[in-house]
């Protein structure tokens, strides 16, 4: 059942017993206790202030690299788009985006106001407050080598402004400023040719369509790459391409995507992952991590 959270103060909109299927590009996943979408950074603060400090929390993006189980979330989960996902320029020539801010329309307002440097943003399909979190990349660029700045949040609603140094950035990982979440970031972008940022985004994308199966349900890449080598090779190297269980199936057009074909559950996608990994693994000595998280309990 849907509620509109009114009560002590709260602007945001809150829904009881929520199904995370409406919210991962998996689609799949079970009922959250609480889903809350703030209406601003006040509105945020305020409700992780009247949380009870041993309430399980979640942050979700757009729902990109995130296998929640089919028996849901015990706790909340917040949504900061679109409460939170404002884009503007500063003063001083950097470009601020919120948290909530799908990477895409990041990198396409960079473009067109003349800053360069953005435009491999365009090919991560989560939101900027994902992609700090976990130092997404694609096309070659990585999310923290233009942050300049962060934008912190902690339990009580105490934000606070970091920099790069108080982080341990790696390929695909981040640690660092325990206990506290992203809100939004500075980024440090070159001015340059907007035109032919643009015309690069147009030619990412398309390069991106023609390997990877756009527009089906997945997470985006399902294995971070191994040193010096590619998931995906390994993977159709093993034999995988096509492999299926239940209503997940190992992409025919690239074999780091695992799709639901429709009637996949999460605990489908989940055996087929680790099926994956394992036969990977049996066959080169090379264990694949997942590049996508795993929350919530299995159904019971």
């Amino acid at each position: 059942m849907n509620v509109v959270a009114m009560e002590h103060g709260l602007r945001g909109e809150l829904r009881m017993d929520e199904p995370m299927a409406r919210h991962t590009t998996w689609r799949v996943g079970g009922p959250a206790d609480r889903f809350y979408r703030p209406a601003d950074r006040e509105d945020l603060a305020r409700f992780l202030r009247e949380l009870p400090a041993d309430e399980p929390l979640y942050w979700c993006g757009l729902g990109s690299n995130l296998l929640v189980r089919d028996g849901g979330l015990r706790g909340s989960v917040i949504f900061l788009h679109p409460g939170i996902s404002g884009i503007h320029l500063t003063a001083d020539g950097g470009l601020w985006a919120d948290a909530g801010a799908p990477c895409a329309k990041v990198a396409r307002f960079a473009a067109r106001h003349d800053l360069v440097g953005g435009e491999f943003l365009a090919g991560i399909p989560g939101t900027m407050g994902g992609a700090l979190a976990m130092n997404a990349g694609a096309f070659g660029g990585e999310t923290w080598g233009c942050v300049a700045a962060v934008e912190t949040v902690d339990r009580q609603g105490v934000l606070r402004q970091r920099g790069p140094a108080d982080f341990q950035v790696g390929y695909r990982s981040v640690a660092g400023a325990d206990g506290e979440w992203f809100t939004g970031c500075l980024l440090r972008l070159e001015p340059g040719d907007g035109a032919a940022g643009m015309s690069r985004i147009r030619d990412l994308l398309a390069r991106r369509a023609e390997s990877q199966p756009i527009g089906k349900p997945s997470c985006g890449s399902v294995f971070r790459n191994p040193p010096a080598d590619h998931a995906a090779r390994l993977i159709e190297a093993a034999g995988l391409k096509g492999r299926s269980i239940g209503g997940a199936q190992v992409s025919e057009k690239h074999a780091n995507f695992i799709l639901n074909r429709g009637d996949a559950t999460a605990a489908d996608i989940e055996a087929l992952a680790k099926e994956v990994a394992d036969r990977v693994e049996q066959h080169f000595g090379v264990r694949l991590q997942r590049e996508f998280r795993i929350i919530g309990e299995g159904r019971s």
